[in-house]
């Protein structure tokens, strides 16, 4: 099968995680990793698998999505994090919501699959966020959107401004008051691939700042 859509990985220190994500992307993804200031060989894992490779040097989750998004070809983007705690085959159903014309835009909404894997200070931080975004604008969704798929023109055009952790927040703030569709869907969130760490939930003082920039782009 032909790939019909860009899967974006922004990545940094994801080489263990790749080596086995990669070759479980089903075949209707073209997958761009997006290197993001890493020091652990991921752009050679990641080129060694057959994944196209963007060097992003200005750091920011905002800045490597932005950076795979205009290296994208498809009509079709699809974004997902590269560690591991996602299973690829999930993005299937939300690509098929956006193709079909049911939504503009589908996400994944987590669900742990077993406890300790979404740590009590990233969780908490995330329903602020989603419960304002909600309650204030009407957003349908009820996570930020950690799976995402949608038209390549529709993105670009949305204008998301944010480079650094406030990417997702303001995607969706920007997509509810321009009108866009969602659908959303439970998706299983796994724990990280061993020998990596996340950049947000990894640490109390992590999730403190990526709320910074959630309110930064809210305020």
């Amino acid at each position: 099968m032909e790939p019909v859509c860009d899967l974006i990985l922004p990545c940094r220190d994801e080489a263990l995680a790749l080596a086995d994500l990669l070759p479980r992307v089903p075949d209707a993804f073209a997958v761009i990793v997006v290197d993001n200031g890493s020091r652990d060989g991921t752009a050679d894992v990641a080129r060694r698998l057959g994944a196209t490779v963007v060097v992003e040097p200005v750091p920011g989750y905002g800045s490597a999505v932005h950076a795979g998004l205009v290296t994208a070809r498809h009509d079709h983007v699809a974004f997902m994090d590269g560690d591991g705690s996602f299973d690829p085959d999930e993005l299937l159903p939300l690509l098929d919501d956006v193709r079909s014309g049911r939504a503009d835009l589908a996400v994944g909404r987590r669900r742990p699959v077993r406890a300790g894997v979404w740590p009590w200070h990233a969780r908490a931080g995330n329903a602020v966020i989603v419960r304002w975004l909600r309650h204030r604008i009407g957003m349908p969704a009820h996570d930020i959107a950690p799976m995402r798929v949608c038209r390549r023109t529709d993105l670009l055009a949305l204008g998301v401004r944010d480079r650094r952790f406030g990417y997702p927040v303001e995607l969706l703030d920007r997509a509810t008051r321009a009108g866009w569709r969602f659908c959303e869907r439970e998706v299983a969130y796994h724990p990280r691939a061993e020998g990596t760490r996340s950049k947000v939930s990894g640490s109390v003082v992590g999730t403190v700042r990526t709320a910074r920039d959630f309110w930064k782009v809210l305020a």
